[in-house]
């Protein structure tokens, strides 16, 4: 998966809008290879984007966890701290 796309699922406070439309662009941009579409392919693309945040946005709020929501601060240092690891210079 690409890894600008984030897991919007079960945060508190839930996912924006903005952070929905965020993921969508992503999802877009990695499908298509496009960063930026031409003028000719740019109808297309922005219709992609929206009918992939209305999917996710329904997606999101159809899905039930009996777990607690998750904390955004403690999930992001969670993150740095596995990349830290993750590129940390071996000892050998």
């Amino acid at each position: 998966m690409c890894r600008n796309i984030r897991t919007l699922f079960n945060f508190e406070p839930p996912a924006s809008d903005e952070e929905i439309r965020a993921s969508a662009l992503q999802f877009v941009r990695k499908v298509s290879g496009f960063a930026h579409p031409s003028k000719a392919n740019q109808e297309a693309f922005d219709k992609a984007v929206d009918e992939v945040a209305e999917a996710a946005s329904r997606l999101l709020n159809s899905l039930h966890t009996h777990g607690p929501a998750r904390d955004r601060a403690s999930e992001a240092a969670k993150a740095k701290e596995r990349t830290q690891r993750r590129f940390a210079p071996s000892a050998t």
